[in-house]
Protein backbone atom coordinates (compact mmCIF):
# COMPACT_ATOMS: atom_id res chain seq x y z
CA UNK A 1 0.00 0.00 0.00
CA UNK A 2 3.15 2.25 0.90
CA UNK A 3 3.82 2.39 -3.24
CA UNK A 4 0.64 3.53 -3.95
CA UNK A 5 0.52 6.53 -2.42
CA UNK A 6 4.19 7.10 -2.04
CA UNK A 7 5.59 8.52 -5.83
CA UNK A 8 6.36 12.08 -6.78
CA UNK A 9 3.36 12.19 -9.01
CA UNK A 10 0.40 11.77 -6.08
CA UNK A 11 2.61 14.53 -4.25
CA UNK A 12 2.54 16.85 -7.01
CA UNK A 13 -0.78 15.88 -7.40
CA UNK A 14 -2.13 16.57 -4.35
CA UNK A 15 0.13 19.55 -3.86
CA UNK A 16 -1.41 21.39 -6.78
CA UNK A 17 -4.68 20.58 -5.33
CA UNK A 18 -4.75 21.15 -2.10
CA UNK A 19 -4.26 25.68 -2.15
CA UNK A 20 -7.31 25.39 -4.92
CA UNK A 21 -9.25 23.51 -2.34
CA UNK A 22 -8.31 26.45 -0.25
CA UNK A 23 -8.76 28.83 -2.64
CA UNK A 24 -12.42 27.76 -3.14
CA UNK A 25 -12.90 27.50 0.84
CA UNK A 26 -11.82 31.48 1.08
CA UNK A 27 -14.26 32.20 -2.00
CA UNK A 28 -17.00 30.64 -0.58
CA UNK A 29 -16.42 31.77 3.10
CA UNK A 30 -15.79 35.29 2.40
CA UNK A 31 -17.41 36.35 -1.11
CA UNK A 32 -20.13 33.80 -1.57
CA UNK A 33 -22.32 36.20 -3.43
CA UNK A 34 -20.05 37.87 -5.80
CA UNK A 35 -18.97 36.11 -9.46
CA UNK A 36 -15.49 34.42 -9.65
CA UNK A 37 -14.21 36.88 -12.30
CA UNK A 38 -16.01 40.00 -10.28
CA UNK A 39 -13.59 38.04 -7.05
CA UNK A 40 -10.51 37.93 -8.83
CA UNK A 41 -10.93 41.54 -10.22
CA UNK A 42 -11.53 42.62 -7.06
CA UNK A 43 -8.66 40.89 -5.28
CA UNK A 44 -6.38 42.15 -8.15
CA UNK A 45 -7.78 45.81 -7.25
CA UNK A 46 -7.76 45.55 -3.89
CA UNK A 47 -3.55 44.19 -4.51
CA UNK A 48 -4.22 41.24 -2.36
CA UNK A 49 -4.08 38.54 -5.01
CA UNK A 50 -0.72 37.24 -4.45
CA UNK A 51 -1.59 37.52 -0.57
CA UNK A 52 -4.31 35.72 -0.61
CA UNK A 53 -2.76 32.65 -3.21
CA UNK A 54 0.11 32.53 -1.01
CA UNK A 55 -1.62 32.16 1.76
CA UNK A 56 -3.66 29.34 0.30
CA UNK A 57 -0.31 26.80 -0.02
CA UNK A 58 -0.06 26.91 3.62
CA UNK A 59 -1.54 24.13 4.26
CA UNK A 60 0.74 22.01 1.75
CA UNK A 61 2.97 22.71 5.16
CA UNK A 62 0.68 19.84 6.92
CA UNK A 63 0.59 17.38 4.01
CA UNK A 64 4.09 17.97 3.49
CA UNK A 65 4.41 16.40 7.45
CA UNK A 66 2.20 14.30 7.05
CA UNK A 67 4.04 12.45 4.28
CA UNK A 68 7.01 12.63 6.13
CA UNK A 69 5.68 11.43 8.94
CA UNK A 70 4.41 8.25 7.13
CA UNK A 71 7.85 7.94 5.81
CA UNK A 72 6.28 8.76 2.34
CA UNK A 73 9.71 10.46 1.07
CA UNK A 74 8.67 10.64 -2.51
CA UNK A 75 5.13 11.76 -1.97
CA UNK A 76 6.50 14.66 0.40
CA UNK A 77 9.00 15.58 -1.83
CA UNK A 78 6.24 16.28 -5.06
CA UNK A 79 4.27 18.65 -2.27
CA UNK A 80 7.51 20.69 -1.91
CA UNK A 81 8.04 20.58 -6.12
CA UNK A 82 4.44 21.92 -6.25
CA UNK A 83 5.17 24.21 -3.44
CA UNK A 84 7.64 25.83 -5.03
CA UNK A 85 5.76 26.09 -8.76
CA UNK A 86 3.30 28.21 -6.76
CA UNK A 87 5.89 30.67 -5.11
CA UNK A 88 7.18 30.83 -8.70
CA UNK A 89 3.86 31.59 -9.82
CA UNK A 90 3.35 34.04 -6.86
CA UNK A 91 7.05 35.58 -7.42
CA UNK A 92 5.95 36.46 -11.34
CA UNK A 93 2.59 37.36 -10.39
CA UNK A 94 3.79 40.01 -7.77
CA UNK A 95 5.88 41.65 -10.45
CA UNK A 96 3.41 41.16 -13.24
CA UNK A 97 0.36 42.67 -11.94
Amino acid sequence: MKFKFDNIWFGVSLGVFVPLVALIIFYFGEYKGMGVCEFFSLMKGMNIFTKVLSLCVVPNLGLFFIFIRKNFLFSARGVLFATLIYALIVFILFFAL
